[in-house]
């Protein structure tokens, strides 16, 4: 008799071991409750791939979780780069921050089975932030397609108007949940991103702010790697069967094939996105995901069925381009090297981290790469892009420089680059950033979307 119960509790043990494993995650709208119980159930069950911490507190103190995926989920590895994930800014836009609960199950579930998920997650880290406005998703008590009072965070400020602007002052009041998120670009060496979005279907590509010098005075704004953001936004539209179309929202603008200019689109000053590419050195693109923010949850699962092949193949496209190392002759790596691409140079230029390590992402083709050491001539070499990339890898390439260097433990976010309008000494921009007449008439229904 008491083998047999013990026998039933090792049977219970076991039972209660796999459950949290298999039970799958629903299909319904998660409160901070629950979105919390999931994430620290994740990181329990898979913790050798995973890493949950809070970058920071909401305004009304509720953490600002960001689960990590990848073979060293805890800190940065040299040759593996940072991606990341952040949804539900504004916290009327509720589908974004569903998908991402869901792509993080299927990716933890899947790590070991699918050899494409696999490969992905031990060649990448993935940073997946399902809720950068946990008060605005409370504070919605009547979810309405076009705009709920939760939009905002609790000081009624819409963070995606709340970040530093390279174009013009933005003298607004830094929020918590923009100040930790500005923290956190400067401690990861991020790559590419995304921020999810609803209230259109599109996938929306920097500058989202512009001058004449950026292309404004055409109607929009481009930054010197244009090419490689159209093909981002396109690579996740063309997966997306009704992105692609780029006419599915009724009264909202048709977007060839599910892609557009942020300033085409409507010209906004602090966005997240281009902070990110200007400060950060991380390329970002908005998507905007569902014409109705707030649809009801039974609507979730098409969603997912909708964004899954777009959310995975948008995730590789960190590995495009070319990654290496500085180092000096002695073989020590050189932190705060400009490594840029001679004729797409950065307003803000992109310098090596504290390992001496670069990413640089480009499409296929020959470019000069330059590096350039203050107090040294710049060193100029060509590089040649395959057609086909490595598979989960960018093309690796190191630069031994013919000099002893002074190992600098600054980070890249370097003080040569202030938070102040970077582009104030371009041509005058005041009329420039202003939608046309007719611009203007066709965005109203669209002016709480971004």
């Amino acid at each position: 008799m008491r083998a047999w119960a013990l026998n039933m509790d090792f049977a219970r043990l076991w039972l209660g071991l796999l459950l949290p494993l298999v039970a799958a995650l629903d299909f319904s709208y998660h409160h901070q409750e629950a979105l919390e119980a999931f994430l620290k159930r994740v990181a329990q069950n898979y913790s050798s791939i995973t890493h949950l911490h809070s970058i920071g507190k909401s305004v009304r103190g509720r953490n600002l979780w960001v689960l990590v995926v990848g073979r060293f989920p805890k800190e940065h590895r040299v040759g593996i780069p940072d991606f990341k994930y952040v949804a539900n800014m504004h916290g009327d836009e509720t589908v974004g921050r569903e998908l991402l609960l869901h792509l993080i199950d299927y990716l933890v579930t899947n790590h070991g089975k699918d050899p494409e998920i696999t490969n992905l997650i031990n060649s990448t880290r993935i940073h997946i932030m399902p809720s950068m406005n946990p008060d605005g998703f409370e504070a919605v008590k009547n979810p309405d397609c076009f705009y709920s009072n939760g939009r905002e965070n609790f000081n009624q400020y819409d963070l995606n108007r709340n970040f530093p602007d390279a174009f013009e002052y933005n003298n607004v009041s830094r929020q918590p949940e923009t100040v930790a998120v500005m923290k956190w670009l400067k401690t990861e060496t991020f790559v590419l991103s995304a921020n999810l979005h609803g209230g259109a279907l599109v996938a929306s590509y920097p500058f989202d702010n512009g001058v004449p010098a950026t292309g404004a005075l055409l109607s929009r704004s481009v930054t010197p790697d244009d090419d490689v953001f159209q093909y981002l936004a396109n690579i996740y539209a063309s997966r997306n069967p009704n992105m692609k179309k780029g006419d599915q929202c009724e009264n909202k603008l048709n977007f060839p094939n599910g892609v557009t200019n942020g300033y085409s689109w409507y010209p906004l000053h602090g966005g997240m996105q281009d902070y990110n590419y200007i400060w950060a050195q991380c390329f970002e693109i908005t998507l905007e995901l569902s014409c109705c923010k707030y649809p009801p949850e039974e609507e979730l699962p098409s969603f997912w069925n909708y964004n899954k092949a777009s959310l995975i193949e948008y995730m590789k496209q960190v590995h495009l381009g070319m990654k290496g190392q500085v180092f000096d002759i002695d073989g020590n790596p050189l932190p705060n090297v400009i490594v840029e691409v001679q004729d797409r140079k950065h307003i803000c230029p992109y310098r090596t981290n504290k390992f001496g390590e670069y990413y640089l992402l480009l499409l296929p083709g020959s470019y000069t790469i330059n590096i350039t050491v203050p107090g040294h001539e710049p060193y100029l070499t060509k590089v040649v892009i395959p057609e086909k990339s490595q598979n989960f890898s960018a093309l690796k390439k190191d630069f031994q420089l013919s000099f002893r260097g002074q190992l600098d433990s600054t980070q890249v976010s370097d003080p040569s680059c202030p938070l102040i309008p970077l582009y104030k000494n371009f041509p005058s921009h005041s009329a420039a950033t202003k939608p046309s007449l007719f611009l203007f008439l066709m965005t109203l229904l669209n002016i709480f979307s971004k």
